[in-house]
């Protein structure tokens, strides 16, 4: 971006005051920390605290791994590489684009994933779940799983952590948004499961083929839509279809139960992310015997229901 056109969008009082004075890449970390707190962005979808993120945008600006020694934060910035951090910082501090929309890329674990304004940015409970406790849930510990599905895959991450976690099985993932939809084509080649991750354009079910599950998993849209109409600038610009869960937010969890009923196995299970709808999935479901799965932060907010209690409801 031009120097000209950034200074267009700048407060009266320039936050990036003495910032070409900022030699190293230490520098502009305790400088753009400092920033990401005093300015107020919203945090959360890359990282939880200023520091990890600013550390994280300074390192992929500057074309960085982000497991480099401690050394590197010590080398002298070029002017050009000076210039690259103040625009890409003015973009998240002044525009308050979201960094991964900036890098175009996140993280879940080890795995990296392409990402664009196209797609929610991932973040999921999911990557502690998958890996462990779904398998306690299925017979011999998920060994046998062949055929998943992943509801709502936005970027398509979750239906590639499974394919990951159960090589044997066939994943289906659907999605409304064709944009969407084109985003986890990339990612699901990029991480060489095309074979087995299969895409479909679906209002939740509706156009998946006829199949039953030992899994089906989703992390659909929860959020009411009167807490959308306030979101942040930077949840406000991910996809609003990928947050708006209606008025009280159990609008796609609903028809995603009812048509769960005829799609599961008799062992299988269905395992929703719901955020803050605790309290109202225990009202409306209960006689389902929602499960909650214990996360390492305490919000427990995944439910699981078995196949064999969700005729009971």
């Amino acid at each position: 971006m031009p120097t000209s056109s950034r200074r267009k969008t700048r407060p009266a009082t320039d936050p990036f005051a003495g910032a070409a004075a900022l030699e190293t890449p230490g520098a502009w970390l305790a400088f753009a920390e400092k920033l990401l707190e005093e300015r107020g962005v919203a945090l959360g979808q890359v990282a939880t605290d200023a520091h990890d993120e600013a550390l994280y945008l300074i390192l992929r600006t500057l074309g960085f791994e982000l497991d480099v020694p401690v050394s590197v934060l010590r080398r002298r910035l070029t002017p050009a590489q000076r210039a690259s951090l103040e625009a890409v910082f003015c973009r998240r501090v002044i525009e308050r684009v979201p960094a991964a929309y900036l890098t175009r890329e996140a993280w879940l674990g080890e795995h990296r994933f392409y990402v664009d304004e196209r797609v929610i940015i991932p973040r999921s409970y999911f990557l502690e779940l998958i890996p462990g406790q779904l398998g306690e849930w299925l017979p011999e510990g998920g060994a046998n799983v062949r055929h998943a599905v992943d509801v709502c895959t936005g970027s398509g991450c979750l239906a590639i952590l499974l394919a990951h976690q159960f090589p044997s099985a066939r994943v289906d993932a659907c999605d409304l948004s064709a944009d969407a939809l084109a985003v986890a084509k990339r990612n699901v080649h990029e991480h060489g499961v095309a074979s087995r991750v299969h895409l479909y354009q679906s209002d939740v079910l509706d156009a998946v083929p006829p199949a039953k599950y030992d899994i089906i998993l989703s992390n659909p849209p929860y959020e009411p839509s009167g807490l959308v109409d306030q979101q942040t600038p930077e949840f406000a610009a991910e996809p609003r279809m990928a947050h708006d869960g209606g008025a009280d937010g159990l609008v796609v969890i609903r028809k995603l139960l009812r048509q769960a009923r005829a799609r599961l196995q008799p062992h299988g299970i269905v395992v929703i992310e719901v955020g803050g709808l605790r309290e109202a999935i225990d009202r409306e479901f209960g006689k389902l015997q929602p499960q909650w799965l214990p996360t390492a932060d305490g919000t427990d907010c995944v439910v699981l229901f078995q196949a064999h209690r969700l005729g009971e409801g």
